[in-house]
């Protein structure tokens, strides 16, 4: 959804649709107010770490949690890929159907909270989460529903800030403990998943785009086994 989940907001929402929305309007309305306050949040460009990622994967159904203003689903569907977007931001949802509609590229826009959007289990050849804002639940259902996206055979790549987890709470009131970060999710895989990818690099940046001063990213790719 976004790489600078710590921005503190206060511009008051716009009118977005909420029609469907499965998750806490509380979640829908701090998010659609960030996007209000800037006519574009992101630069437009797809995420470094899931171009470099991605490349060498064969295209199959796709999930984009936390797909903003849509840049890395158009980038997927441009790629062959059969995308499923999420997002709880129904202002950044209006926007990535717009850059749809003007690219002639077709994916599925899902109005909600991972843990609430019942998605098909096991169904996703590839699950991208990059620097997504995912809060913790009671019993890891956020989590779960990460991991239990992935068909057998399929992806995780998971991307985040490095040292973002590790911050201290902040005024505004951003709590690291408050979300999902890639060592909780590393945490969780067992024998029947194949850690490919799990370290630390520089980040490839988008020119323009909020988020821009983070230097390097924490990179989770684990394929499903069975």
């Amino acid at each position: 959804m976004t790489d600078d989940i710590a921005a503190p907001s206060t511009a008051s929402a716009a009118s977005a649709p909420t029609e469907g929305y499965l998750g806490d309007p509380a979640v829908r309305e701090e998010w659609d107010s960030r996007y209000t306050e800037r006519h574009q949040l992101w630069s437009g460009q797809p995420n470094g770490a899931l171009v470099a990622e991605v490349a060498g994967l064969t295209p199959g159904r796709a999930l984009d949690v936390g797909c903003g203003e849509g840049a890395d689903a158009l980038w997927l569907a441009r790629g062959g890929w059969d995308v499923t977007a999420l997002e709880v931001s129904g202002v950044a949802l209006e926007r990535a159907a717009g850059h749809a509609r003007d690219a002639g590229l077709t994916v599925r826009w899902v109005h909600a909270e991972l843990a609430r959007a019942a998605l098909p289990p096991r169904s996703f050849d590839l699950v991208s989460a990059q620097y997504p804002a995912l809060l913790r639940t009671p019993g890891g259902v956020s989590e779960n529903a990460l991991l239990e996206a992935v068909a057998p055979g399929g992806v995780l790549l998971l991307v985040h800030h490095a040292g973002m987890d590790t911050e201290p709470v902040r005024d505004s009131g951003f709590d690291p403990a408050d979300y999902v970060w890639p060592s909780m999710i590393a945490a969780l895989l067992d024998d029947a998943w194949e850690v490919q990818v799990d370290e630390q690099r520089p980040r490839v940046v988008p020119d323009g785009g909020a988020g821009a001063h983070h230097t390097d990213d924490v990179v989770l790719r684990a394929r499903r086994l069975r």
